[in-house]
């Protein structure tokens, strides 16, 4: 074991433990501390015996067994706890040391925290890590921001930890200054959302309206993991299928349907509405979470507003198709919006984004790694100031080729009384997007109407406000007008 440490990290939770064990797997020599340190003397006795990790029993020893400059790698919950910790390690470090905060932190905190630091000539780095405690241990997708002059004393260490695609292309690269790693880690879990909620309208399609057993659509899933679905969430979902409880039966059908959130979806819908990007997909992906959890509500609604008997009596395997096209083409949607919000976010901060590269941090390690996110990296590589997803030539293909089935699984859905909140609103987005007109004139006039907010004319150049007295009772005075 080297004489200083590589790294430190504190948080020994689940995914602090498994990245210190990737990182001493891979040849790093790693300091573990905890606020609780019998924690600390547990798993150095334990999981991380015999190899390149001590364990340290404060904060002082943790900086004095590191190699200068100093990186300490925060795995502590988000919020108040990082701001803490932060705080204690101010007084042992020195200028150009590094702090790292790798948790699931809200990207206007990395921004002040990145600031506050600089001051200080202290470094700090704020890092998506994704993977879950599978990826942390075998090779995670990593996406660090902040300050720049850091990436080169974290990238060997990062770089190596990272999942590998393509040969040994990392999945772990500089996304860009101040929040910008935190942000776009933000955006991943809000996808991943949306990823989750398409293959669960799947589900409840193909059992209440086409009636299929779990282990059938265990096979449906099975067979779409194998062409354009090819995903991380596709392949678990096959497999949570499959899985029988203690009684043989599909343990899916035996979980209450009410489902957990820890906010990274809500903040990604915050981002888009402070940005004004029409982020729908994945904010009715929130949204169905929220409906979930009002599990008592819906049970006793259920017995007072009744909707159509679900029946099918088509072509099975047709629908199916329909069913895998719908879910193909709202995934394109939905990685389409959020592509815009961090465009938009880009210009908000003026950060740096490299979308091609993004999209290959996300192609392996990482909750929504999948085959698809190779053609999201190849359309920005032919055309890097791409505005929208949907207007690539491969991507609107695929769209195109999707629409019929897409429109027939929605009107099935609407017609059968089954929630399918984000098939339907991509369908909603995909038609207002590709519409040259849409009533927003009506709208204009509307506002105009009542609060004299004034409109613009298609007979005149773009910046020019219009108001009409529409009563004859308001008199020429118009409302300062801006755009949120």
């Amino acid at each position: 074991m080297k004489t200083k440490s590589d790294i430190g990290l504190i948080g020994l939770a689940v995914m602090g433990e498994n990245l210190i064990l990737n990182m001493a797997n891979k040849g790093f020599t790693v300091t573990a501390y905890n606020r609780s340190t019998d924690k600390v003397s547990h798993f150095i006795n334990g999981r991380a015996k015999g190899l390149t990790i001590r364990g340290a029993d404060s904060l002082e020893a943790l900086v004095d067994s590191l190699a200068v400059p100093r990186k300490v790698m925060l795995m502590v919950k988000a919020g108040a706890a990082v701001d803490a910790v932060i705080e204690q390690l101010i007084p042992l470090l020195d200028e150009g040391d590094i702090i790292i905060d790798g948790g699931n932190t809200y990207f206007p905190d990395t921004n002040r925290r990145v600031a506050w630091l600089r001051e200080k000539g202290i470094h700090f780095i704020g890092t998506g890590v994704s993977g879950g405690e599978e990826g942390a241990l075998t090779g995670p997708s990593i996406m660090p921001g902040g300050a720049v002059e850091a990436w080169p004393e974290v990238k060997p260490i990062f770089q190596c930890i990272a999942a590998k695609v393509e040969g040994d292309f990392p999945c772990c690269d500089w996304v860009g200054e101040d929040g910008a790693g935190h942000f776009v880690k933000m955006v991943h879990n809000g996808i991943e959302y949306g990823d989750m909620q398409l293959i669960c309208e799947a589900y409840q399609l193909m059992k209440q309206y086409v009636g299929l057993t779990a282990d059938e659509i265990h096979q449906v899933f099975a067979e779409w993991n194998k062409g354009d679905l090819d995903s991380y969430l596709m392949e678990i979902s096959r497999d949570i299928m499959a899985f029988k409880d203690t009684d043989g039966t599909p343990l899916v059908e035996n979980i209450l349907d009410t489902a957990g959130q820890k906010g990274t979806g809500k903040w990604t819908c915050v981002a888009a509405l402070e940005l004004g990007v029409p982020l729908t997909l994945i904010g009715e992906a929130v949204f169905a979470r929220c409906l979930s959890a009002q599990k008592d509500e819906r049970v006793a609604a259920a017995k007072i507003i009744s909707g159509p008997e679900s029946t099918f009596d088509g072509d099975r395997q047709a629908f199916i198709e329909d069913l895998r096209q719908a879910v193909f083409a709202a995934k394109i949607v939905s990685y389409a919006q959020g592509y815009v919000l961090m465009r938009e976010a880009a210009k908000e901060h003026g950060w740096h984004l490299n979308y091609g590269g993004i999209a290959m941090m996300w192609r392996g390690g990482c909750i929504i790694r999948s085959a698809f996110l190779g053609n999201i990296k190849e359309a920005f590589d032919k055309q890097p100031g791409l505005a929208n997803l949907m207007l690539d030539s491969y991507f609107s293909e695929k769209l195109q080729a999707a629409q019929a089935g897409w429109r027939r699984v929605a009107a099935a859905a609407l017609m059968n009384g089954i929630a399918a909140p984000t098939i339907n609103s991509a369908l909603s987005y995909f038609d207002g997007y590709r519409s040259e007109r849409l009533p927003a004139n009506l709208l204009q006039a509307q506002r105009d109407y009542f609060g004299a907010h004034t409109y613009e004319r298609l007979d005149k150049k773009r910046g020019e406000y219009f108001h009409t007295n529409w009563t004859g009772r308001g008199g020429d005075t118009a409302s300062t007008t801006y755009d949120v």
